[in-house]
């Protein structure tokens, strides 16, 4: 499972991601909510701990977040008036969290919610529509020219949205276990190899000779148009 934690002091948002870590999430720090927006298509997340100083700018940041995703969405703050409190939940909150909170109880808290959701929140995602195959998030269906729309399992969506919105660029395996399973990624090559094969199966004329799907030796997988196959000397991609 992967984590957003957005706060201003250093100090705490290391200690947060240290505590978080150890509850078995993979955690990506930030400083600001504006940022984590901009790359929420890129890096989406579970669930977002938000930490900020600014209580004046927190109900609009805490607003903004909600109108971009269905994440679970805690907020950290110091004592402050009952009526604030009821607004940052109205405003998109599921949980406040008053400072200072132990580290085994912002652990408990978080795991008590991902479990709770039974599975990775829906994302307020795009339609992808790439010349000869188009993927539908809302229906998490995925649809190639000439043939009818199929729906994906949601390991397969994850894997397919990463290369698509990655596409021609080459990404490790390591990083593909951690955006779609939501944990290192060491060691799993086998766990990728399955499920990449699976998703050839929906959506290549010729699951052993892939046209989307590109299998770049020693290095990881790429999603192409280009109709050639992508052998050893693949140009490799930075991903994001």
């Amino acid at each position: 499972m992967q984590a957003i934690i957005v706060a201003t002091d250093q100090d705490e948002r290391d200690i947060l991601s240290y505590v978080l870590r150890h509850a078995a999430l993979s955690v990506a720090p930030g400083s600001d909510i504006k940022g984590v927006l901009e790359n929420w298509l890129e890096c989406p997340a579970n669930l977002v701990l938000v930490a900020l100083d600014d209580g004046n700018a927190l109900l609009r940041d805490v607003a903004q977040l909600r109108s971009a995703t269905e994440a679970h969405l805690l907020v950290m703050v110091d004592p402050i008036q009952e009526e604030k409190l009821c607004s940052i939940l109205r405003a998109g909150a599921d949980l406040f969290l008053l400072r200072p909170v132990s580290p085994r109880l912002l652990a408990e808290y978080c795991q008590v919610h991902l479990m709770r959701s039974g599975a990775v929140p829906t994302f307020v995602l795009p339609r992808l529509d790439l010349e000869r195959i188009a993927l539908d998030p809302a229906a998490r269906t995925v649809a190639v020219a000439g043939r009818e729309a199929r729906r994906l399992t949601q390991l397969e969506f994850r894997l397919l949205y990463v290369l698509m919105t990655n596409r021609e660029q080459v990404i490790p395996t390591g990083v593909i276990v951690e955006r779609v399973w939501g944990f290192s990624g060491e060691g799993d090559r086998d766990l990728v190899r399955g499920l990449v094969s699976r998703l050839r199966r929906k959506i290549e004329l010729d699951p052993e000779n892939p046209c989307f799907v590109q299998t770049v030796s020693g290095a990881g997988y790429m999603f192409t148009l280009a109709p050639a196959p992508v052998g050893a000397n693949a140009p490799k991609g930075a991903f994001v």
